[in-house]
């Protein structure tokens, strides 16, 4: 892949990453990059970001709720509270994650929903709670 491939593919990515997680949750990865992580910061943002987030056929919200659904079947409790903060980017509503919740019950285990219903209880409590002041 040439440079100015990669480039395009970093700066789409950027630009996704940014729209989903929102500026203040790309700035703060970013000022806590450093030598060590940042090879891994512009895999994500190029891999994930730049070629799976920007593809065209599913929307920010379908992408939302399949991403949603695999963190909580795979039990990853940090990512699904980042995820659901970002459906306010998305588009994907409670009743969204929900019925994906109900699909991760079903093909991946009630205890993986059951975790994923708690922390997105909880982080929409928390979002809640900041729309207020």
């Amino acid at each position: 892949m040439k440079d100015s491939e990669k480039n395009a593919r970093f700066e789409a990515g950027m630009a996704t990453r940014r729209s989903v997680l929102g500026d203040a949750h790309v700035d703060r990865a970013s000022a806590a990059m450093t030598p060590f992580d940042e090879p891994f910061q512009t895999f994500i943002t190029e891999g994930a970001w730049g070629s799976v987030w920007s593809r065209p056929h599913l929307t920010k919200r379908e992408r939302s709720i399949v991403t949603l659904a695999l963190l909580a079947a795979l039990g990853h409790d940090e990512e699904v509270a980042m995820h659901t903060r970002a459906t306010v980017n998305t588009g994907a509503t409670p009743e969204d994650v929900r019925e994906a919740l109900l699909h991760v019950a079903v093909y991946a285990g009630v205890p993986a929903a059951n975790q994923a219903f708690k922390i997105v209880k909880k982080t929409y409590a928390e979002m809640a709670g900041e729309a207020k002041k």
